[in-house]
């Protein structure tokens, strides 16, 4: 089994946002306790006495918030620096993620078209699993929020009709939800998807650059990141050259 946690960085109804980022940590079922365990490590470092409280979000993080807000700003950012290396080190992960332009989707909902983009994305890629004699199944598990019913109707949706890329094949259940304080996983995927936002919304591509080689991708092209832009706009990073020398 593998599992595919998601979350999001980035408000659909903020202005100031031009996109909404989705973004994932795909891992075989038994690695969870292995990186959540590295998580904790630098919790310790930076909380010894309240470290089980600490809770890795990129924004949080960045703004100095919450239990980041006494930490000095070199301490927080080599806190997130360190947390992306343990997924950039890693043989293990594949990463899924998604920067949605929202006027340029509209009146199409953000949030619902990436997560159908990284869910048909993340069935594709247990597809060539299961081509290489490695079959698997899957299940996505994202961070509590107000699209849990919405992501969840569209989720049995395309397992009983398909999206408009075709069927699902791999997914074992319908998305589960939790709370992002409980699960380290959810706060890798968070930290992935601020890292994109980051690099999608102010050209800063520090941490993506950690992270960029495991986006899922097979004979150097890259699967398991999307941008949709505008019509006719021109943009320069990595997937969109991709997409415009193919």
């Amino acid at each position: 089994m593998h599992l595919l946690y998601l979350d999001d960085s980035g408000s659909v109804g903020n202005a100031a946002d031009r996109n909404l980022i989705l973004a994932g940590v795909a891992v075989f079922e038994r690695l969870p306790y292995w990186f959540s365990e590295r998580l904790d490590v630098i919790a310790r470092r930076i909380a010894p006495e309240s470290w089980q409280d600490l809770e890795f979000r990129g924004v949080d993080i960045f703004a100095g918030r919450k239990r980041w807000r006494k930490i000095k700003r070199e301490e927080r950012e080599r806190a997130y620096a360190d947390a992306l290396m343990v997924l950039g080190r890693s043989s293990q992960v594949r990463l899924f993620g998604a920067a949605i332009h929202k006027a340029a989707i509209s009146p199409e909902d953000p949030m619902e078209y990436a997560f159908e983009q990284l869910i048909n994305r993340f069935d594709r890629f247990l597809s060539r699993l299961h081509r290489m004699n490695d079959t698997q199944r899957g299940i996505v598990i994202l961070d509590k929020s107000s699209y849990e019913t919405s992501l969840q109707g569209l989720a049995r949706e395309f397992r009983l009709d398909g999206h408009r890329w075709g069927q699902l094949h791999n997914i074992g259940e319908t998305p589960l939800f939790v709370d992002s304080r409980a699960t380290r996983m959810i706060q890798f995927a968070d930290l992935v998807a601020y890292a994109l936002r980051r690099y999608y919304e102010n050209g800063q591509s520090t941490h993506f650059d950690k992270i960029a080689h495991l986006f899922d991708a097979e004979g150097g092209v890259i699967h398991g990141l999307v941008h949709y832009t505008p019509a006719g706009a021109v943009c320069g990073c990595r997937i969109c050259r991709q997409r415009a020398a193919h």
